[in-house]
């Protein structure tokens, strides 16, 4: 769908963004929520056992979130589309953060593919025991919920130059971009307690993230009011 002057039209950049980001916060809720389920906090040999069990599951799990990571750049060059008349430079801050926050997670994800390889039986392991396996592998397991928390931190950061767009764009909702920041907030919190105090079990981002479920389904379904 094109305007009057040829050019692709705000509803079409709105649709195709509302959909492209439904993907990956249903891949990236699959690939975290999956392969958490299958590991047992401090009990190195069930969740060795669950991991090689359901390995086809794991594998599936950690390539779902390599795609999730992909998606999200042509995410954020879609939404930059749409929202950059709005302001070019904060347009430019979201896919800085953005981008990158996506190598930090995608790096990440080795942690999990170590893990794999560690309870994969390779030859030359051979001359480890199976517990010293088994809690490498969960060692490397932990690495990976603590690299989370790192690109957390720009998962935070992109949606608050988002929310601000989205609040000035006058073809949006203000309610919008007030949850998308009010998001960012909770991410970057999460990761401020994580690290400082890490025996405080709490996630502000499971109370917060209401935003990133609204701003897609109304992308795609309501779309933007063309003529603002």
């Amino acid at each position: 769908m094109t305007n009057r002057t040829g050019e692709t039209s705000p509803l079409v950049y709105a649709r195709v963004a509302g959909l492209l980001y439904l993907v990956v916060a249903v891949l990236g809720g699959f690939a975290f929520f999956l392969s958490q389920s299958l590991i047992v906090p401090g009990d190195a040999a069930t969740t060795a056992n669950n991991i090689m069990a359901s390995e086809s599951l794991f594998r599936l799990a950690v390539m779902s979130g390599l795609i999730a990571q992909t998606v999200q750049i042509l995410l954020v060059l879609v939404l930059y589309k749409l929202l950059k008349p709005v302001n070019k430079t904060f347009s430019l801050l979201m896919i800085i953060f953005s981008l990158v926050g996506i190598p930090i997670a995608m790096l990440n994800l080795l942690n999990q593919f170590a893990a794999l390889l560690l309870l994969s039986g390779t030859d030359y392991l051979a001359l480890f025991e199976p517990g010293q396996l088994h809690a490498q592998a969960l060692f490397f397991l932990d690495l990976y919920k603590q690299g989370i928390n790192i690109a957390q931190i720009f998962w935070g950061l992109w949606l608050l130059p988002l929310g601000y767009l989205v609040f000035k764009s006058g073809f949006l909702p203000r309610i919008l971009g007030v949850l998308l920041v009010i998001g960012g907030f909770g991410y970057l919190i999460d990761t401020f307690i994580f690290f400082l105090f890490p025996n405080f079990d709490v996630a502000i981002s499971q109370y917060t993230f209401i935003g990133e479920l609204v701003f897609p389904l109304w992308l795609l379904i309501k779309g933007v009011t063309v003529e603002e």
